[in-house]
């Protein structure tokens, strides 16, 4: 299997590539317009197809660019079925597989940050979204997110899987690429050393984050699978141009 991680700057995003060596077929995790060139570059370095991209959720701090990459190599467009995205290929349900080439990815719906939030698993490499971050967890204030969802989530789904198993979320802004089980039951301040309900409840209550800038054109654009707004002020341009570099993890 080809994998790779790669770093969005501006949104602080984890987009993550895989490539099954069998069949030369790719899949994209979470891609972020600006940073389309970058990715069709990592993909075609591998001597691979895209074959599909893949989104945990409706996000709203970037556009995705599974449109966009659809238009350009005629990838097909996989996200939660409960979205009723029309623009979408293929609707993701818990309990059916998700099939790139021989890699099965494992559907696992983890509502709480948003309500249609999904989470992937592939052998023992969990890919989080925003459910569960390295020492954190998304926050729960807007798209239908729920504070007791998200407890449920990360403690009845996430946290009963093996302590080794890796923890790959979709967002660090402290440049943390990965984390563990183990090491959230263990020291994530919001949900581990055995956080009762009511403690998390207190903790995301009291967070009093500012409204997000970005999401009043990312979910719009985003239920179109990626459509960057034609009225986006300038000072957020950035967040749909593309880059000619972007780092990556």
């Amino acid at each position: 299997m080809i994998f790779r991680q790669l770093y969005e700057p501006i949104s602080s995003t984890y987009t993550y590539l895989f490539g099954c060596e069998e069949t030369g077929l790719a899949v994209l995790i979470d891609p972020v317009i600006n940073a389309i060139d970058r990715d069709l570059e990592e993909v075609a370095r591998h001597g691979l197809k895209l074959d599909y991209t893949l989104d945990t959720h409706i996000h709203a701090d970037h556009i995705t660019s599974a449109r966009e990459l659809k238009q350009r190599v005629g990838s097909k467009i996989a996200a939660p079925a409960m979205d009723c995205l029309p623009c979408t290929d293929l609707g993701i349900e818990e309990g059916k597989p998700f099939q790139v080439g021989r890699l099965g990815f494992q559907p696992i719906h983890t509502p709480g940050h948003t309500d249609g939030h999904f989470a992937y698993r592939l052998d023992d490499r969990l890919f989080t979204g925003d459910a569960l971050l390295v020492d954190g967890c998304g926050r729960t204030d807007f798209q239908n997110g729920d504070v007791d969802s998200l407890y449920r989530t990360v403690t009845e789904k996430l946290f009963t899987f093996p302590d080794d198993y890796l923890v790959y979320p979709a967002h660090d802004y402290n440049h943390r690429r990965v984390s563990t089980i183990r090491q959230e039951k263990d020291r994530n301040p919001r949900l581990g050393q055995s956080k009762s309900l009511e403690e998390f409840r207190d903790i995301m209550n009291s967070l009093n984050l500012a409204y997000p800038k970005f999401i009043d054109y990312a979910v719009p654009g985003n239920k179109q699978c990626g459509v960057c707004p034609p009225d986006l002020p300038e000072h957020l341009q950035a967040y749909c141009n593309q880059m000619a570099a972007s780092p990556q993890g």
